[in-house]
């Protein structure tokens, strides 16, 4: 039987307690800063090798107008969200794609309850294959070589399963990631910092550099067939016409990512294997990025997953771990992003100690980012911790008009009332006033 690659991201009502869901307007399009040396690079490694290690022989891609539908209804959400990313696909990525209702379309939206997804394909929130249209298609075909993406000489349909219950946010992701991938690139790299194309899940919408990528993925001198050493001849000319002013930076050149550090990070991530084990791998995975000298994100998510991982049983560990992992991203803009995540965990365990001013000031620091990188989930957070802090310092009125905001935007990143009041919860018990009120 041959191996079969899916390219996934791992895995509203409204009651009248909650205000009404706010969501990001248009985006705001810088562009990318990186060398063309370096996008050159990166470009060939993401289009000519697969999540897994597998290799492509050529590059594919759709040739001519592209046409996209939506297989079924679903959630409400939906829709918007993949009009706003079509539009920046073609604003941004110069893409001809458009919305059809015939089944010949090239990318088939499919939406589908997470349980049966998972059940095929475990822990992936959602995910991508070939030459079919819908579920039962991809059924039939998913155990034969026709949904084999090293074997495919020409896109001419995919297919997209998406979660029909899952959060707004997570649903946007998928569509994000997924449609991406549909276009352009398979494969995932650790080392981009700037990039949904990457296992870290850190980036939610596609960033510039990505557009970027998918513009040179449909640029005129590239076709469907080309060899790596073709496309690798045409690239500086593309990229030069493309980025200008990426023949003028700095070349970074970071050192590829060894495959010992992916399995033990991906161990660390993984749900299945007990948490001592993945402790483990988390701290195999520092080890290897500082015998390597690697001063970037592949560093600071290593610290980051170890943080996690030792929250409960070991919070000094945990904190040494969100500090260090706090350094590596502060290092670099292009991280800042990641830099935001680690603030959530240091806001926690400022909070814990009682310590307002503390918690406002990384809840300040990060929150631009937070909204500039349209992640309402973590924003919605930073949001609620900010609430906790301004009642700590008696300030209660103010705490309650950034609690309603909180809500407001956790409709969208976190969904379900169940799993908002949940993280509303979780991080109210870390006041310490609270814990003292319910005798904890």
């Amino acid at each position: 039987m041959p191996q079969v690659d899916v390219t996934s991201r791992r895995a509203a009502e409204a009651p009248p307690r909650l205000p009404a869901m706010k969501t990001f307007g248009e985006r705001q399009v810088a562009r990318a800063t990186r060398s063309n040396t370096d996008i050159a690079r990166d470009f060939i490694d993401l289009s000519f090798q697969m999540e897994s290690g597998r290799k492509l022989d050529i590059l594919t891609r759709f040739e001519g107008p592209i046409s996209l539908r939506v297989v079924g209804s679903g959630p409400i959400s939906l829709a918007s969200d993949l009009g706003r990313l079509l539009s920046r696909l073609r604003r941004e990525a110069g893409l001809n794609i458009t919305i059809t209702t015939d089944e010949s379309a090239n990318i088939n939206i499919v939406p589908i309850s997470k349980k049966e997804m998972q059940r095929v394909v475990p822990n992936a929130a959602c995910f991508v294959v070939p030459n079919v249209r819908d579920w039962n298609d991809f059924n039939k075909a998913r155990r034969g070589p026709r949904v084999d993406w090293t074997r495919l000489a020409r896109r001419e349909q995919v297919a997209i399963f998406v979660p029909t219950d899952s959060a707004p946010q997570e649903l946007r992701d998928c569509l994000h990631e997924e449609i991406a991938q549909a276009l352009g690139p398979l494969n995932d790299l650790y080392r981009l910092p700037d990039s949904v194309f990457n296992d870290d899940n850190i980036h939610t919408v596609l960033t510039d550099f990505d557009m970027l990528i998918l513009k040179t993925y449909y640029a005129p001198e590239l076709r469907t067939g080309m060899t790596r050493a073709q496309v690798e001849a045409a690239l500086p000319r593309i990229l030069s016409r493309l980025n200008p002013a990426g023949d003028n930076q700095l070349v970074d050149m970071p050192q590829p990512t060894s495959r010992a550090w992916i399995d033990e990070m991906h161990q660390a991530l993984g749900s299945a294997r007990a948490t001592n084990s993945r402790r483990s791998a988390a701290e195999r995975a520092i080890a290897i990025s500082q015998s390597r000298g690697w001063l970037d994100a592949r560093q600071g998510f290593s610290l980051y997953a170890l943080g996690r991982l030792t929250i409960a049983s070991n919070p000094d560990t945990a904190l040494r771990a969100f500090q260090a992992a706090d350094r590596v991203y502060a290092a670099r803009p292009e991280t800042r992003i990641h830099r935001a995540y680690v603030g959530v965990q240091l806001a926690a365990f400022q909070l814990l100690q009682g310590n307002a001013d503390s918690v406002l000031a990384i809840v300040n620091q990060h929150i631009n980012t937070a909204f500039e990188h349209e992640n309402a989930a973590l924003l919605s957070s930073l949001l609620m911790f900010r609430a906790e802090a301004l009642e700590l310092q008696g300030r209660v009125s103010e705490a309650q008009l950034v609690r309603v905001d909180s809500l407001a935007w956790a409709r969208y990143g976190y969904g379900s009332v169940q799993a908002i009041e949940a993280r509303q919860r979780e991080i109210s018990q870390l006041n310490p006033a609270k814990r003292r009120t319910a005798g904890l």
